[in-house]
């Protein structure tokens, strides 16, 4: 047999080149270069920057009226409540407090329920309020069409302020749905202070455990976009009901659906 013809070698890359390569593929501090013994200032700038819009998304504020306002917009009705935590800074030290809905608030969630629905969905300001503030509307957007044409009932949308996940699970019980949602922003990375969690639970209670819940993560234009999320809770939320369970037994599966038919209604082009 004729001998194999020799491929021609590839043109060599600089270090420059190829670490470029590498860095656009991952949002990762990699290829920094130096200054000396040091890094170079660009780099020490940028990360003092994410450093600060990090901290600036734990402690700002949920702007619970524009959030209600753009909530309203798509039709859905809110109930607002808080926590027992009540203020950010007890919030950040005593995680337990935002776990529990305030009782007077609890007890008018109750006061409001009427029949048993399907879904409760609680948006949370959690750690980041900004990730709130950018996500939560888009994918509600996304989301409620779907709620609708799958025939579930959907209680109020319930909006809290300085809340942890575990709140969902008394709102859930109080609200008499069959599965809660908990839209809450999660604790911001270096490179991601933007980021929304989705975290869902069927036959909420207190005393739910975290084995217990199914946890959509990264919500966020340069992540997980809001549209795909609603495609994957919705996706999640009908394998619950079937199967009758969420946790750890639950995998996500939806990718299997992504680019056919099925996912259409849900997916908008990149």
């Amino acid at each position: 047999m004729p001998p194999e013809e020799a491929k021609p070698p590839e043109e060599a890359l600089t270090a420059e080149e190829a670490w470029g390569r590498l860095k656009a593929l991952t949002p990762a501090r990699i290829g920094l270069g130096r200054a000396g013994s040091g890094l170079p200032t660009r780099e020490v700038l940028a990360f003092a920057l994410a450093h600060a819009q990090a901290r600036d998304a734990v402690h700002a504020p949920l702007d619970a009226a524009a959030l209600r306002a753009g909530i309203e917009g798509l039709g859905l009705p809110v109930l607002a409540i808080a926590s027992r935590a009540p203020d950010r800074a007890t919030y950040l030290r005593r995680p337990d407090l935002g776990r529990q809905p305030d009782p007077e608030d609890l007890a008018r969630l109750a006061a409001a329920a009427g029949d048993p629905v399907d879904l409760a969905i609680v948006v949370a300001d959690g750690l980041s309020a900004r990730a709130v503030h950018e996500g939560a509307v888009p994918l509600l957007a996304a989301l409620a069409p779907a709620i609708a044409g799958s025939g579930w009932s959907l209680a109020p949308i319930v909006l809290a302020e300085q809340a942890r996940v575990a709140l969902g699970d008394a709102v859930g019980a109080a609200l008499r749905a069959r599965a809660v949602a908990v839209l809450i922003g999660e604790r911001p990375g270096l490179s991601s202070p933007d980021s929304l969690g989705i975290y869902l639970t069927l036959d909420p209670r207190p005393g739910r455990t975290d084995a217990e819940r199914n946890c959509l993560s990264n919500v966020r234009a340069a992540g997980l976009r809001p549209d795909l999320a609603a495609f994957k809770l919705h996706w999640l939320l009908g394998e619950a009901f079937r199967r009758g369970l969420t946790g750890v037994a639950l995998k996500d599966e939806s990718d299997r659906l992504l680019g056919s038919d099925a996912a259409a209604p849900l997916t908008a082009p990149p």
